[in-house]
């Protein structure tokens, strides 16, 4: 089974607290830190746990990270035990007055950053705090300064899939590393209201597979796992194309989320907790706790997701499964492929 023994990459919410209010924020961000957040030996603790888990990648989010004062000691000891470590701030004064060559010394890979506007106008709107598009050009501008790798996230909405061009062109400006186009989720401060339709993500994938043809950055999906599926599809009508990068990472499967309260989680996406690193050794709960091994087990899901013969690469997102039906092992709810009958083999 794909990630059974350790996972593909841990994301620890190092804060909860953040100045902004975005409107699609699963976090549902504050702006205090809460006082239960892991610090001082807690926080030494839980890097061991995270570099016995032995990740390729260990990501350090929020909330907005950079509220955290010991935030450069938690990226050098990361970086001590061996462990690739990457940022995804939220783009606030406080990030632009960071002196990131000090961050890239401690050994930080990879900064992460939010456009989900093409525009001023809609980012802004999106953020809900005026100024936040120019300062997030600011943040692009200090990364390629300071020579760290920078990934873009984007979250496609009702509310700027119309912008869909723009953002092609503003990545060619930005020459980011990697571009992470997130699936909404309903879940904290996002709506049902604004989620693209079925045929719509079907669209989306297929100009986003093109697309990865063509740019020298690498395109990934996240909680939008069909694309997956869209994208093998694509090929095998040009099969004198390269063959996709994909990689079967979902919910609980080569996915582990720590909460900022220590609480690990199948994703930020997904949350339901099965331990906590105050108590429970982090690699264990992976491998072992019933609500992993079920998230990773194919055979367990129901509706069309059951007989799909994509679902070992693919298997819809669990947590929009969650999130509108109750059941993480329901159907994904934004797919309108309809597999055979019987199962195939891919």
């Amino acid at each position: 089974m794909p990630w059974a023994e350790r996972p593909f990459i841990i994301i620890w919410d190092v804060t909860r607290a953040c100045a902004l209010a975005c409107r699609h924020c699963r976090a549902e961000a504050i702006h205090r830190r809460d006082p239960r957040e892991l610090t001082g030996p807690a926080v030494e603790a839980f890097l061991d746990q995270v570099a016995r888990a032995q990740p390729e990648l260990f990501v350090l989010t929020g909330g907005d990270p950079m509220m955290r004062p010991d935030l450069i000691g938690i990226v050098r000891g990361a970086v001590e035990r061996g462990l690739r470590v990457a940022m995804s701030p939220s783009a606030t004064p406080r990030f632009v007055k960071a002196d990131l060559r000090q961050f890239r010394e401690a050994g930080l890979k990879r900064i992460s950053l939010s456009i989900d506007g093409a525009k001023r106008e809609t980012h802004d709107a999106f953020r809900g705090v005026p100024g936040t598009w120019d300062r997030t050009l600011e943040c692009v501008s200090a990364a390629h300064e300071a020579q760290l790798e920078i990934q873009i996230n984007t979250t496609f909405t009702r509310q700027n899939i119309g912008e869909l061009d723009d953002f092609i062109r503003l990545l060619g400006d930005i020459k980011p590393a990697m571009w992470s186009v997130f699936q909404l989720v309903p879940t904290g401060r996002a709506k049902i209201a604004d989620l693209l339709l079925g045929r719509e993500l079907e669209i989306l994938f297929g100009r986003l597979y093109a697309l990865s043809l063509r740019v020298p950055y690498r395109i990934k999906t996240t909680e939008g796992q069909h694309y997956r599926r869209v994208a093998l599809q694509q090929w095998r009508l040009h099969p004198e194309q390269p063959p996709p990068m994909l990689r079967p990472v979902s919910d609980g499967k080569g996915f582990v989320f720590v909460s900022h309260t220590g609480d690990i989680q199948p994703s930020g996406f997904l949350p339901i907790t099965a331990g906590n690193v105050r108590h429970n050794e982090l690699i264990d709960v992976y491998r072992n706790s019933p609500l992993f091994l079920e998230l990773r087990d194919a055979d367990l899901l129901k509706g069309k997701c059951a007989r799909c013969e994509y679902n070992t690469i693919c298997g819809g997102s669990r947590a929009r499964a969650y999130a509108m039906t109750g059941d993480y092992l329901a159907e994904e709810p934004l797919c309108i492929y309809q597999p055979p009958a019987v199962r195939l083999a891919l």
